[in-house]
């Protein structure tokens, strides 16, 4: 990959002009959809929160991107935020709307059996927090290992050898069994699960596999210790290989209807076939790893990728490739119970493996069997506005 990339770099002369990935187009607030007025002012707080992770930082690599967002984060303290039109007049005041289109929607934006994609919608799916049971000990019944980050894991930040590949990086471990040592990929899912090279990096130990599985999904949880307490698991890095839907290859297996997967219906499933379970986990190799992170208050959900705690149903995680974190949004789709529009204001404050894309977006649900069940069900078009200081190019505030 290393060498492609390289390759590509030392290529003579320009080629053909590449066709805009995303184009973001002028809006004002008459555009968007309807929005109830109770949805302002509980997506409020989750913009605060964004505000304090967004100040900027001494010698921060964001400090620039960050430095855009302080005037409008100043302004937020005399908003009444318990006020829908005071903060509608905020966001019209403070910021530029823009619509997010892809000219070209990858093809999993859309809901399968929908018609063709539109350079203006996208696919929402959503994450949550789950509970698992655990110990810190493994017995016959707490088997299953979460890890901490590995020792031996190498990341590689190409832009500090090629500028052009800034923000670009690879995730390895040295093998140094031959002349010259060398980078390879870290373990994948399956050498890891049968080699068990993390041996004594366990954080802790659950009694379910596919809770562990879904739980790298999400990217954090809760762990109730058989000794007594709970604990937050957040994510701390990956093992750098790809993402793979477990979903889409049960449906290419003809194990299942592409309409009928959920998080629901693959953990049943795989409770139907235990001993399938090694070879279905073992066709997504990507592995997190995580941290212990302090649970403060447990109505809100982990950090995200921002920096900021998570708020139940208002924060989104987005590619910041093309949506800058911590900008303030707005979604129009479906709710995944109810089946009725779901418009309201969100914020940009995570990031996912399987995020990837301007109109790709993941909206955290929070904790609990309800957060679990809409999570698992959405997975529906979606149309996407951001709100971007004024005065200030969308493309400016986004990572390289």
């Amino acid at each position: 990959m290393l060498a492609l990339l390289v390759a590509s770099c030392q290529a003579p002369g320009p080629g053909p002009k590449p066709a805009p990935r995303v184009l973001y187009v002028v809006q004002s607030p008459a555009d968007l959809p309807p929005i109830d007025p109770t949805e302002w002012s509980a997506a409020w707080p989750a913009w605060l929160a964004s505000c304090a992770s967004l100040a900027p930082r001494h010698g921060n690599e964001w400090q620039s991107r960050r430095a855009a967002w302080r005037p409008a984060c100043e302004h937020a303290t005399a908003v009444d935020g318990h006020d829908a039109e005071s903060i509608r007049a905020y966001f019209a005041a403070e910021f530029q709307l823009y619509r997010i289109e892809a000219p070209a929607p990858a093809e999993d934006s859309i809901n399968p059996g929908d018609s063709a994609p539109t350079p203006g919608h996208g696919l929402l799916t959503g994450y949550y927090e789950p509970l698992l049971q655990g110990s810190r000990v493994p017995d016959q019944r707490y088997s299953v290992p979460l890890y901490g980050v590995p020792p031996d894991l190498v990341r590689v930040e190409l832009g500090e050898v090629y500028p052009t590949l800034k923000g670009m990086r690879l995730r390895g471990r040295i093998d140094a069994s031959g002349d010259v040592a060398r980078v390879v990929p870290y373990w994948s899912r399956d050498e890891i699960d049968r080699q068990a090279p993390l041996r004594g990096r366990e954080l802790v130990w659950v009694d379910d596999v596919m809770a562990a599985f879904f739980l790298q999904v999400q990217g954090s949880g809760r762990v109730q210790l058989a000794q007594g307490g709970q604990v937050r698991l957040a994510y701390a890095d990956s093992n750098g290989r790809p993402y793979r839907s477990i979903g889409r290859w049960l449906v290419e297996q003809g194990e299942m209807k592409v309409e009928d997967a959920s998080l629901q219906s693959i953990t049943q499933w795989a409770r139907d076939h235990p001993d399938r379970v090694p070879e279905l986990l073992a066709q997504n190799p990507s592995v997190v790893f995580f941290r212990e992170a302090d649970l403060g208050d447990p109505g809100l959900g982990p950090p995200g990728a921002l920096g900021a705690p998570l708020t139940p149903g208002y924060s989104v995680a987005v590619d910041p490739q093309f949506v800058p974190l911590g900008a303030p949004m707005a979604i129009d789709s479906f709710h995944p119970l109810s089946g009725r529009a779901l418009a309201r204001p969100v914020v940009a404050q995570d990031t996912g493996g399987a995020i990837h894309g301007p109109l790709r977006l993941d909206l955290f649900w929070g904790f609990g069997e309800e957060a679990e069940q809409a999570a698992g069900h959405l997975r529906a078009r979606v149309a996407a506005w951001m709100w971007v200081p004024k005065g200030t190019d969308p493309a400016s505030l986004v990572s390289p």
